[in-house]
């Protein structure tokens, strides 16, 4: 295991009806002005919106209010919620939705205490130091950003869709209720599960050697997730399968199961090129990213392990993930046999839960592929290649592409 540090001071509250205590967290935290951050309708339709305005008119506290934030939320919005936070000297952003809303409220606490453009924090000119206090009411399980110090952003001039760290943007609460996410629609909810699967795996991916405990936390939330998820398809009323893939979502991105080991994340920097050009939800790119990525590095490390240790460590890696996460019996196989029915179950799960296998379903087609490995590889600065659980060049993106097919 590797040297680390690891600080979650989030303060969750979790459980039926707790988005009564928004005004009182706000409070609890500093809170004096609050902009109120959110997506499309369906929190003002359901009446979420007017309860978290009640609850801070109850506590007192005065509040601006921005909606409108997309999926792959957009740098425009984020730059007019800069101005309106500093014309209406806001002092706390409080996020209700999704990851896509957190992670706009994210972007907006940094640029309101930042002279610079807030993208030189997403291109890597800027650290992140300083932001204002955040604060989530959560209404989908999917991204982690309630728990988390990242946020992903869309730059609309180039269509660049790129992320940032650090502690200063990590929520001071996050209110949890699974009953607000039971109105999803199918697809979202299954979008969610699959980007849960994909921060779980991302972390599972490593190449440290003795990483047992945060290997079984891993696999242990990969198996929940496999249990609880088609539950929630089949009856989405299910609040006990709801909390539990809530909960998840947010441990399997605070960080607390990647610490002191190394970690891939390849496969979200391959899938966001897909969801900047297509605007596709991010866990539908996810759903044909991971399948198509996993095939390609299996068969490289398969082929070059005799004469690579480092692909020696990777196939074994990878026959782990698909003995202990899906239950693949490695007695009389070789490895590459055990990988590939790994995948096999991976691609039925995400079939059963109704997430799409092809990219041609975003509206690809094959002339794409040169277009959006450049953009992954070359993109905004970077240097041609990506680097996780294996270090790709533009060509091998290329194939992982191909395969998407």
């Amino acid at each position: 295991m590797e040297n680390f540090t690891f600080y979650s001071p989030t303060y969750f509250v979790f459980g039926k009806g707790e988005e009564k205590r928004a005004g009182e967290m706000v409070k609890r935290f500093g809170g004096s002005k609050v902009l109120i951050h959110y997506g499309g309708g369906s929190a003002v339709r359901s009446g979420l919106i007017d309860r978290v305005k009640a609850s801070l008119d109850g506590a007192g506290l005065a509040y601006a209010e921005l909606g409108g934030v997309k999926a792959n939320p957009r740098s425009g919005l984020v730059y007019e919620g800069i101005e309106l936070v500093k014309k209406e000297k806001i002092d706390f952003i409080l996020a209700v939705g999704g990851g896509s809303s957190i992670d706009s409220a994210k972007a907006i606490a940094m640029g309101a205490l930042y002279d610079g453009d807030f993208w030189d924090f997403y291109d890597g000119k800027q650290p992140v130091t300083k932001a204002l206090p955040v604060g989530t009411i959560l209404t989908i399980a999917a991204a982690g950003s309630e728990g988390s110090g990242d946020s992903v952003i869309t730059n609309e001039n180039g269509n660049f869709k790129r992320g940032t760290s650090g502690e200063a943007i990590r929520p001071r609460f996050s209110i949890l209720n699974p009953e607000l996410t039971t109105s999803l629609p199918p697809y979202q909810t299954a979008c969610g599960i699959t980007d849960i699967m994909a921060h779980l795996t991302e972390r599972y991916l490593t190449v440290t050697p003795d990483v047992v405990t945060t290997d079984r936390l891993l696999e242990g939330l990969l198996l929940a997730m496999i249990e609880e998820g088609p539950k929630v398809i089949k009856d989405p009323a299910d609040y006990e399968a709801r909390a539990n893939i809530m909960w998840a979502g947010m441990i399997g991105h605070n960080n607390s199961c990647g610490v002191g080991r190394s970690q891939d994340w390849n496969r979200h920097n391959i899938e966001h090129e897909l969801s900047a050009l297509y605007d596709c939800a991010h866990g539908a790119g996810l759903a044909v990213t991971f399948p198509a990525y996993l095939t390609y590095v299996a068969g490289k490390a398969v082929a070059e392990r005799a004469a690579d240790a480092m692909q020696e460590i990777r196939v074994k890696r990878l026959v782990k993930w698909a003995e202990r996460v899906w239950s693949c019996e490695a007695e009389g196989k070789t490895d590459e046999e055990v990988i590939n029915e790994g995948l096999a179950k991976y691609r039925a799960y995400l079939a059963e839960i109704g997430m799409p296998s092809s990219i041609r379903e975003f509206g690809a087609v094959p002339e794409d592929v040169d277009i959006l490995a450049h953009m992954c590889c070359y993109g905004d600065g970077r240097d041609g290649s990506i680097a996780g659980f294996v270090t790709l060049d533009e060509n091998e993106v290329k194939e992982i592409y191909r395969l998407m097919f």
